[in-house]
């Protein structure tokens, strides 16, 4: 089963940030969640800077290793990094928790706090330094807000404030490293649609897999969309709208007991055998297979 995990920063209950080490994270979780996948309802950045485990997101191992910069989105699935033992691993990690709505608006970021961009990178010596320094440099304001007296509100809220600016600062090189090369003006439209796109399948896949639909409820047309799709990520529209209904359905099959045929409804399908087709064909697995390779 999926855990769910809302934001809740135990010492300041009103934040909408923690800054912490992998270190301090760990007495805090239960062995259930530890070992278990969970899905979380805010942002999650990790920076390793020593040791190794494995990390899981959306059915993907990523190795953490020095060097390696982590970005998970509100709604996937993770399991946290791990050792051989299947124990959380022995990491020296800072962590970014962030509500969606605690960055300052920052456009070229966008791409990358709407949850379509990269999970992981392996940073160069040269990125890695200056990565390091940023997170150590919003560990240490945390820190002086978060040891500050309440009375103290001016200063609390400037350092709050300061605090934003400096996050919105790292995904801004987060977002240099998901896309290096984007112009970002020349390809606003094209962006645009994409984003607008990638949006409103998040709400509306489990109800229709038809481009023309989403294409209609945008104001773009058909082959727009395709383009947009095309030049952000190499896959259409309709590869994207697949590959998304085929997440969702991996999520379910792997962290729930629902029956195959509950979960063709969930998704929009009316005869449980058309879903067992659509499924082989995304996956490589029946429904049923995939489920006990997963268990």
């Amino acid at each position: 089963m999926i855990i769910d995990i809302a934001f809740d920063n135990p010492d300041s209950p009103h934040a909408g940030i923690e800054v912490l080490t992998f270190d301090e994270l760990k007495p805090r979780l239960k062995s259930s969640v530890a070992r278990r996948p969970s899905r979380l309802d805010f942002h999650q950045i990790m920076l390793v800077r020593d040791g190794e485990g494995t990390a899981m997101v959306d059915f993907v191992d990523y190795e953490c290793v020095r060097g390696t910069l982590l970005h998970l989105r509100p709604g996937q699935v993770q399991r946290l990094p791990y050792g051989t033992a299947g124990h959380p691993a022995d990491l020296d990690a800072v962590l970014l928790l962030f509500t969606p709505d605690y960055p300052p608006p920052l456009p070229p970021a966008s791409p990358v706090l709407d949850g379509f961009g990269p999970v992981a990178w392996p940073l160069p010596p040269d990125t890695f330094g200056t990565f390091d320094r940023a997170v150590q440099e919003l560990a240490a304001v945390y820190r002086s807000w978060h040891g500050a007296p309440a009375t103290h509100a001016a200063g609390l809220d400037l350092t709050d404030a300061l605090l934003r600016q400096l996050l919105g600062a790292l995904l801004l090189r987060v977002a240099a490293l998901s896309d290096p090369d984007v112009d970002h003006d020349a390809h606003a439209t094209t962006a645009d649609a994409y984003l607008a796109f990638r949006r409103e399948l998040e709400r509306s896949f489990a109800t229709t897999r038809s481009v023309e639909t989403y294409a209609a409820r945008l104001g773009y047309a058909p082959r727009t969309l395709t383009r947009a799709c095309q030049a952000a990520t190499g896959r259409t529209a309709k590869q994207l709208l697949d590959a998304r209904v085929s997440l969702e359905a991996q999520r379910l099959l792997a962290h729930t007991d629902q029956p195959v045929s509950a979960i063709a409804r969930t998704l929009g399908f009316t005869e449980a055998t058309n879903f067992g087709k659509f499924f082989a064909r995304q996956a490589g697995l029946a429904p049923g297979d995939f489920r006990r390779a997963q268990r």
